[in-house]
């Protein structure tokens, strides 16, 4: 092909050059959704739908349980995805939630539904996605073109909001349309669809090889703990959106239980307010580029509005006043997103992205099981609206912890040294204005794997 012939085809949106990445995504969307669904409506028929008073703890165990998969095997996920072929590992995973949303929507057809019986099904669903969304994201060099390597990225992390919110919507109106029984067999739908469009992308060779295509050995990579001694400052960041997250995750629990007691509304309130966190989310990723600052000076800012708006539901019972307040939150998480997730890929070494996104997540995601389990049971003890003050008080500190933090640059200290094998020292540049697309000094190089398109995790949303 000529190189005037080129030039019209580089103009065709990214997923319809890249056919195969086009399907992939698609099939991520779908098995996003059916997370996001299944959380939303399950979470909403214990709180809405339960004839006990132990709906707000029942329904926080369920968000917690959603969570331990991410947290507790992220080491064996950084194995598998750098040494599995991609192929088998998503297909594997979009499989197995098929199966298992199958096995819940005959169980809750039949009878019953148990609570143990929903929390098997909860655990299992979020392992499955627990290994589809890193896999996915690193085999991005190997789906497109190398010029396109970091538009896909960034396109895939800036939609996956997109999935979110679309499941948010879903979930709580088809519990109180079809029951358990009909959320489960929609999300079977999802992930059926998923799986069977996963069965005709086509990786390239270096996919059937195992390890992603940056051209370093396994063995050259550093530990988890290596990976974080090399960069203090990053360190320290991640533990104050840790600290952030143990407030903000408690949304998604303290939500459809203000809407059960305070706005005494049904599933179609519970999906109007999913879907303003979840638009202001989007709307965030898509701007949060063009916010100044230092990203720790501008994270702080939006902390601080974000706890500004989170306290509104505890002065407002307003319908209309609760949802523009989750708009601001859900759009404050989205820029903060955006300038840390640039600030990460500058200052994480390729050959540590696999190790470092793993303890990434593993220290973001660890907060939300302990958030779920402390606001779920003090709701039952708690108005909904001292909990939404609660949650905004416990934002300052760690706004404050991130405004404070040094700024410049600063050689890494305690663990420079690389391992035998590893990369030279990293050395923290100092921070600059982040641009709207994801800086990488190589075409190929691998993805990140951020947890957090999803409302309510940071930096940026990987989903509960």
């Amino acid at each position: 092909m000529s190189a005037a012939a080129a030039v019209p085809d580089r103009r065709r949106p990214l997923v319809l050059r890249n056919h195969d990445f086009g399907k992939a995504w698609a099939s991520q969307v779908l098995t996003q959704a059916g997370a996001r669904m299944f959380q939303v409506g399950a979470s909403w028929q214990l709180v809405g739908h339960a004839a006990g008073g132990d709906g707000s703890l029942s329904a926080g165990l369920l968000m917690a349980v959603s969570t331990v998969p991410a947290v507790a095997l992220a080491p064996l996920i950084a194995r598998a995805v750098a040494r599995s072929s991609p192929r088998s590992l998503l297909r594997a995973a979009a499989a197995g939630a098929t199966a298992t949303a199958a096995l819940l929507t005959v169980w809750a057809a039949t009878g019953d539904l148990p609570l143990g019986a929903l929390y098997a099904a909860a655990l299992a669903l979020t392992t499955c996605q627990a290994f589809f969304d890193p896999c996915l994201t690193t085999s991005v060099p190997v789906l497109v073109d190398d010029a396109d390597v970091e538009a896909a990225t960034g396109f895939e992390l800036s939609t996956q909001s997109l999935a979110g919110l679309g499941g948010a919507l879903l979930g709580a109106l088809v519990v109180d349309l079809a029951g358990l029984a009909g959320l489960a067999a929609v999300c079977m739908t999802a992930y059926g669809t998923a799986a069977t469009l996963l069965t005709t992308v086509r990786f390239r060779t270096t996919a059937a090889d195992g390890p992603a295509a940056d051209g370093l050995d396994a063995g050259a990579r550093r530990t988890l703990r290596q990976t974080l001694a090399a960069l203090p400052r990053v360190r320290a960041i991640l533990l104050c959106f840790a600290a952030a997250n143990l407030f903000t995750t408690a949304v998604f629990v303290v939500m459809p239980l203000y809407t059960a007691t305070v706005l005494h509304g049904d599933g179609a309130t519970v999906s109007l307010l999913e879907a303003s966190l979840g638009a202001g989310t989007l709307v965030g990723s898509f701007t949060g580029a063009r916010v100044l600052g230092r990203p720790t000076v501008a994270g702080a800012a939006c902390l601080g509005v974000m706890g500004a708006a989170l306290a509104l539901p505890g002065f407002v019972a307003a319908l209309p006043a609760i949802a523009g307040a989750l708009l601001v939150t859900g759009w404050c998480v989205g820029a903060i997103g955006v300038r840390f997730v640039a600030l990460f890929q500058r200052l994480v070494p390729a050959a540590d992205k696999p190790a470092f996104f793993a303890v990434m997540q593993a220290v973001l995601g660890a907060t939300f099981p302990v958030a779920s389990l402390l606001f779920g049971l003090l709701g039952d003890h708690l108005s909904a609206r001292t909990l939404c003050l609660i949650q905004a008080a416990g934002l300052a500190p760690a706004a404050l912890a991130l405004f404070l933090l040094p700024v410049g640059s600063r050689r890494a200290r305690g663990g420079t040294a690389p391992a035998p094998t590893g990369p030279a020292p990293v050395t923290e540049p100092p921070e600059v204005p982040a641009p709207a697309a994801q800086p990488s000094s190589h075409p190929a190089a691998e993805p990140a794997h951020l947890p957090g398109a999803e409302p309510g995790y940071f930096p940026t949303a990987g989903r509960p």
